[in-house]
């Protein structure tokens, strides 16, 4: 089972995958431990294929010095060659790829890991030579070794999107104090300071952007390749890409907060959470090899109490060769692969999994439940139409209005401020409460001042002469000393690709429902324009529980999509939970086990599509091994299967099994 402790360690580690030759291959850093991958592009390629070239030089030792020894066996015959001189060419022939089998082998047994799959490939090789079988022994742990080092290549590759990760943020920014710039360590800047961002140059921080504008590149963060356009007091955030003008940006996380700091925490522990397959691989090799290697001593053995003309070496061949093709390689390293690959399919594209079990889940999503604001609209309000009372003064109420607004951090909040402008300094609000679910309130002079949705009119009892559903907008009520003084109407965008995510998910059999705090008539609005049947609205955050409950109580598996604090319960309710990563809050993101970080819906059929994939994959490989081992295992132990059938049912199952587990690297989504 080392290869899954293997590949776990490999992210943890922030080093590329070794293949059991023990060959590493080492980050590029300079003299002051800065890593420059990013920088040197070309160098970084050639050392990546110096360091391929190094891990294939022992198998290509071996693959030689066996091809001579072959031919001076079977074509250019030499006298010499045969003896000791002949034991020893192949045993030297043996030493580059078996001596890091070995080595593994002990260390397994050491930590009490007896039945490993170098422990088998051992006793296969050192049996075969025991019997004079020498081409075969070095054959069998040549191929084997070569497959060990694709498996190491395959792994790097899938590992590469969620490398690139790893290196998005720069270990020093330029900060400007006194006008003057500034090198310091980006973990030793304090929220508040200036970072001065030239052309080119990566962000170390998540911050607010002071500049008047500035494009960024946000391809590693989000998969998004089209640069990004931010304005004055736009959050931007760490791994963004400057344009090509300087621009300054006020820190507003400290390093270990930022944003891609947690990106990459829920990459590092990724693989921590296995999916099912991966858990069965891990007890059944477990059982499996042990019983296999107690069969193979019984085929030795026990043909010795019913066989007239017993010959130990024959018996003891055949239990080798028995070995050789029950080695569980195909399986170990393949599932933990596909599963990698889908992680690394998905991160390219900007979808962060936090752990492999969900790829599994979400490949089984029979419904995506929905939230309307920042998931399938845009999040950005603008005030429409104001309707204020004759006998209220309409810029006192607004500039009420503004002050209470402003202790919210809700989209609506922000479309009140951009609409009123500048708050008041001189209102001074009391006892301001947050109601969940309705609004706010505040007292001013003795009076109450409310503002929400009419259900806050309804609760206090605020009278009130329009019918609320006739309004097709989100509506934010206002009420001055316990009178209705009048309503805002703010409407949002829909996403441009939310109507194409419906249509998706309808193609891979998948139902949509939304559930939305707002309005009823404005979430039915917009599932109507989306072609989403089921729709719900005026719904507390404990109303949504229950809408969630009401659909998992039809057996249906449920992934929920949402980006706000309140939509954190459901997000840990759901079967699969989805959180908006760019603008979502930190507890959904948190709270959810996937992460969308350019808040694109089009990413949730993509990301359930590459769970299909992935599981689609894997279990092909499953079959693949079992089918091929179950058939040459029967002919090894009848004695109709050589050693070199035995190679191809081992090394050649697991070599398949990875080209196979990484196609969905090359897959478009």
């Amino acid at each position: 089972m080392e290869h899954l402790h293997k590949e776990e360690k490999i992210i943890k580690k922030k080093v590329k995958p070794t293949c059991c030759c023990s060959h590493d291959e080492p980050e590029h850093h300079d003299n002051d431990g800065h890593n420059h991958d990013e920088h040197d592009g070309h160098d970084h390629e050639h050392n990546v294929e110096g360091s391929a070239f190094k891990m294939f030089l022992p198998a290509i030792i071996s693959f030689v010095l066996l091809l001579i020894g072959i031919a001076f066996d079977n074509y250019f015959p030499q006298d010499w060659f045969s003896g000791y001189v002949r034991i020893g060419w192949y045993f030297i022939a043996y030493l580059p790829v078996g001596i890091p089998v070995l080595k593994e082998a002990y260390e397994s047994i050491v930590k009490g890991d007896v039945f490993s799959e170098f422990f088998l490939m051992c006793i296969a090789t050192i049996g075969a030579f025991a019997i004079g079988q020498y081409p075969e022994g070095v054959a069998v742990m040549l191929f084997y070794s070569i497959g060990e080092v694709f498996q190491g290549l395959a792994v790097s590759k899938a590992k590469s999107n969620i490398k690139s990760l790893l290196d998005q943020r720069p270990d020093e920014v330029t900060i400007l104090e006194d006008n003057i710039a500034k090198n310091v360590k980006a973990k030793d800047a304090a929220i508040g300071v200036i970072i001065q961002l030239k052309a080119g140059e990566k962000l170390g921080l998540d911050g607010e952007l002071l500049s008047d504008t500035a494009s960024f590149n946000t391809a590693a963060l989000t998969g998004e390749s089209k640069p990004d356009t931010k304005v004055k007091g736009e959050t931007v955030l760490a791994g963004m890409i400057n344009g090509n003008t300087i621009a300054l940006v006020k820190v507003t996380a400290l390093y270990k907060d930022s944003k891609l700091a947690k990106i990459l925490e829920l990459v590092q522990n990724a693989t921590t959470k296995k999916a099912p397959a991966e858990l069965f691989i891990r007890k059944f090799a477990k059982i499996y090899t042990p019983i296999v290697v107690y069969l193979a001593i019984a085929i030795c053995l026990l043909p010795m109490l019913f066989v007239s003309n017993y010959v130990f070496s024959d018996w003891l061949y055949r239990a080798l060769v028995f070995l050789v093709i029950s080695c569980p390689c195909a399986l170990v390293i393949s599932i933990p692969l596909g599963y990698f690959g889908g992680i690394g399919a998905a991160s390219k594209n900007g979808i962060l999994f936090k752990g492999s079990n969900f790829l599994d889940s979400i490949a089984n999503i029979q419904n995506v439940v929905v939230d309307k604001t920042g998931t399938m609209t845009e999040g950005v309000f603008k005030v429409q139409e104001v309707v204020i009372s004759n006998d209220f003064d309409k810029d006192e109420i607004l500039k009420l209005l503004n002050v209470l607004e402003s202790k919210s951090t809700h989209p609506v909040a922000v479309a009140i401020h951009d609409y009123v402008g500048e708050i008041d300094s001189s209102i001074t609000l009391e006892n301001i409460e947050e109601i969940s679910g309705h609004g706010l309130k505040a007292s001013i002079n003795g009076k109450e001042l409310h503002a929400g949705n009419f259900k806050l009119m309804d609760k206090f009892n605020i009278q009130y002469d329009i019918d609320p559903n006739t309004i097709v907008y989100t509506t934010i009520a206002i009420a001055y000393d316990n009178k209705f003084a009048g309503y805002l109407t703010i409407a949002d965008a829909i996403k441009e690709d939310a109507q194409i995510t419906v249509s998706k998910l309808k193609a891979l059999g998948v139902k949509t429902t939304m559930l939305s705090g707002d309005k009823t008539n404005v979430v039915q609005f917009v599932a109507e324009k989306l072609g989403i049947a089921n729709a719900f609205g005026d719904l507390l955050p404990e109303d949504k529980v229950d809408k969630l409950n009401e659909i998992k109580a039809k057996n249906e598996t449920v992934a929920f999509v949402g980006d706000g604090v309140n939509d954190a319960p459901v997000i840990a309710l759901s079967t699969v939970g989805i959180a908006m990563g760019g603008l979502g809050s930190d507890a959904a993101i948190e709270t959810a086990d996937v992460v969308i970080q350019d808040d694109k819906p089009s990413k949730i059929a993509m990301a359930i599509n590459i769970g299909k994939q992935t599981k689609k994959i894997v279990w092909q490989n499953i079959t693949l091994a079992f089918v091929v081992k179950a058939a040459v295992l029967l002919l090894g132990a009848g004695g109709l299967a050589t050693m070199w059938e035995a190679v191809f049912a081992d090394v050649g199952v697991a070599l398949l099994a990875i080209l196979n587990a990484v196609r969905i690297q090359r897959m478009k989504f």
